[in-house]
């Protein structure tokens, strides 16, 4: 479903991505790891067809998305949701109009139709009674799963997740974690989550794929990852393993 090959991409001279190359089977969801600033959400932003590459290509569905017409990626890119890292809500829309959002902008469905699926969608991810609230009157895990419910409210084939974990409290990271789990169980997306925290998503994800100075060093099961004799794996997952994130955004 999701081939990347020989990926380069650079800015300003410099190096990000160094010939990143991965799959992700039709139904599979991948965590890409790594330490901050190594170039995961770059990566992504490639998959998602908002970046274009130095070299190398991006294969979804059969399709290279280096060399489609900006209509067939747009055609693409309509089959794809994203949960952006910090949530990526409009501050001047409710919870509701934020989800409801894709669905005006990218169909034609009327208002009815359009109303029962996003109160369908607040209710998957525990949002029934907060969709008239705007995102400052909300938690910052209430915001995520606004996010969450926003970008599954068309059904996408393909979610791309950056960093859907950042900022909350242990017990919040488990509810977007089983969240995701079950959504992916409900669509059976193809998806990618962009990650630090482990190992908490490992319990969700078929492959695991290391991102480090802009190359995978390593790729496999999560099993595979944490039972790894290489120092750089083995540094990163008892780094993350031990530490959690500060506050309580429920």
């Amino acid at each position: 479903m999701i081939r990347v090959e020989n990926l380069h991409k650079s800015f300003n001279g410099f190096q990000v991505l160094r010939g990143v190359s991965f799959e992700v089977v039709k139904g599979e969801i991948l965590a890409l790891i790594g330490q901050s600033g190594f170039g995961k959400s770059v990566l992504l932003k490639h998959v998602a067809g908002l970046m274009q590459p130095d070299s190398g290509r991006v294969v979804v569905d059969g399709q290279d998305m280096c060399c489609l017409s900006n209509k067939d990626l747009v055609r693409l890119r309509n089959r794809f949701g994203f949960l952006f890292q910090g949530g990526a809500l409009f501050d001047s829309m409710t919870v509701f109009d934020n989800v409801a959002f894709p669905l005006r902008e990218k169909t034609i469905l009327g208002e009815d139709i359009i109303r029962r699926k996003v109160l369908s969608e607040l209710e998957q991810v525990g949002l029934i009674g907060s969709e008239r609230k705007y995102p400052a009157e909300i938690s910052g895990g209430m915001i995520k799963r606004t996010a969450l419910a926003r970008a599954l409210v068309t059904d996408p084939e393909i979610m791309l997740f950056d960093e859907p974990t950042t900022g909350l409290d242990p017990i919040t990271v488990k509810t977007i974690v089983s969240l995701i789990a079950a959504c992916h169980q409900r669509l059976t997306f193809t998806g990618i989550v962009v990650t630090h925290k482990i190992p908490a998503i490992f319990a969700i994800v078929d492959k695991v794929a290391m991102l480090h100075e802009g190359t995978i060093v390593i790729a496999g099961t999560p099993q595979d990852i944490l039972a790894s004799d290489e120092p750089i794996v083995r540094q990163f997952v008892h780094v993350h393993e031990s530490s959690q994130e500060p506050g309580c955004q429920t």
